[in-house]
């Protein structure tokens, strides 16, 4: 067995050509340079490209095949040079039932059954180029196609307040809206952790994943885990999500929940925090609010948690939170060291003091041995760093 570093929730911002896919993401998250920057900077061992139904994108992704830049896994995957990339949809549930929206991401094994959910997917919705579509179908639905097809589903960042399981307040249950024995994992969102989702006992049954759902370049693997298994391939990773045939997920980097943009419960007009939801701000008087996810899951606890078995959730500092690292100091660190997961998992303290400031390289010290404070974030603003 070996350890990989995984993150299942990347976005295309554009095609080859161009064409929009994630409208908010950027230009420069296009499907080759992902997959040269996640290996090359990152230093991840697996990807999910959750834009992957976009034909233009499946394109791209067979003209690199036929390239020999990629080369099919015979279980499931592409590989590029080592790295894993594994192929993803991620889409929006909304009908009578669910009373979402609610996001989900569909995970399949091969390009060829990419297409075909790709095909079949362009009947129940508006737009197939683009990500995140609304299908108009129910999630029981989408649950039996995905499996059809020898597929992974997992409810998306289940406790943000927006497009989540969880988020709105709307359903209080899994069962409501999914089939839960075609579940084969959470994704926990960056303003929660283990701790936290496992005060929802419905969830103790399912492995938590932690993913970074990157919106651009630098965002990827602000969130990953740690995944033991044979080799990178879609079998095994499924394997590792039912802790099977001794694969399993080892541990989950994750943000510090402050530090995500939904955490608590803050004013959605001047963002002060406001920790009585139905009162009005006491800075704007606004009765408005963005409930945060600590509250939300407060509301919904059905147990104390602490699961035993869970693999440790060690809280991550991604190294752009990190104060005065820019852009060239960054550069520098990858320069001397390779890539962001050997500075933050392997390169130590006298080593990065040789390369930046001293001050830096103690902030970066602290917050991979959990020292930091901060102040949390809410309403769509990040948490940061208050020491």
């Amino acid at each position: 067995m070996q350890e990989y570093f995984v993150d299942l929730h990347i976005h295309i911002g554009r095609t080859k050509s161009g064409r929009a896919v994630k409208i908010t993401g950027a230009k420069s998250l296009t499907f080759s340079n992902i997959i040269r920057h996640a290996r090359d900077y990152k230093g991840l061992n697996m990807i999910g490209v959750i834009d992957s139904h976009s034909p233009e994108v499946l394109d791209e992704m067979e003209d690199l095949l036929n390239e020999g830049e990629l080369v099919e896994h015979p279980e499931g995957g592409l590989n590029y040079g080592g790295m894993s990339v594994i192929l993803g949809s991620e889409l929006e549930i909304n009908d009578e039932s669910t009373q979402g929206p609610i996001h989900v991401l569909c995970y399949l094994p091969s390009l060829q059954t990419m297409r075909t959910f790709s095909n079949w997917l362009e009947n129940h919705l508006k737009n197939i180029h683009l990500s995140s579509q609304r299908v108009y179908i129910s999630g029981r639905v989408l649950q039996k196609k995905v499996k059809e097809l020898g597929g992974i589903f997992i409810p998306a960042h289940v406790f943000t307040p927006f497009k989540s399981l969880y988020g709105k307040g709307v359903k209080s249950s899994l069962s409501e809206v999914f089939d839960a024995d075609l579940v084969d994992g959470i994704e926990l969102g960056l303003s929660s952790d283990t701790d936290m989702a496992d005060q929802l006992a419905e969830l103790h049954c399912f492995p938590f994943v932690t993913n970074s759902d990157a919106h651009s370049l630098a965002k990827i693997a602000r969130e990953y885990q740690k995944i033991e298994m044979l080799e990178p391939s879609f079998h095994e990773l499924g394997l590792a999500l039912n802790q099977s045939e001794g694969r399993g997920i080892k541990a989950n980097y994750g943000l510090d929940p402050q530090l995500g943009k939904y955490h608590r419960t803050v004013c959605a007009e001047c963002l002060a925090y406001n920790p009585t939801y139905d009162e009005a701000c006491s800075e704007c008087g606004s009765v408005k609010k963005v409930k945060g996810v600590a509250d939300r899951i407060q509301e919904l606890k059905t147990s104390d948690g602490n699961q035993n078995g869970r693999p440790p959730y060690i809280h991550q500092v991604p190294l752009e939170f990190i104060p005065g690292l820019g852009p060239k100091m960054l550069e520098k660190l990858m320069d001397h060291f390779g890539t962001e997961m050997a500075v933050l998992h392997s390169v130590p303290l006298d080593s990065l003091k040789q390369v930046i400031p001293e001050k830096t390289a103690i902030t970066i010290d602290r917050a991979r041995k959990g020292q930091l404070s901060f102040y949390a974030g809410g309403g769509g603003k990040y948490g940061k760093i208050s020491d």
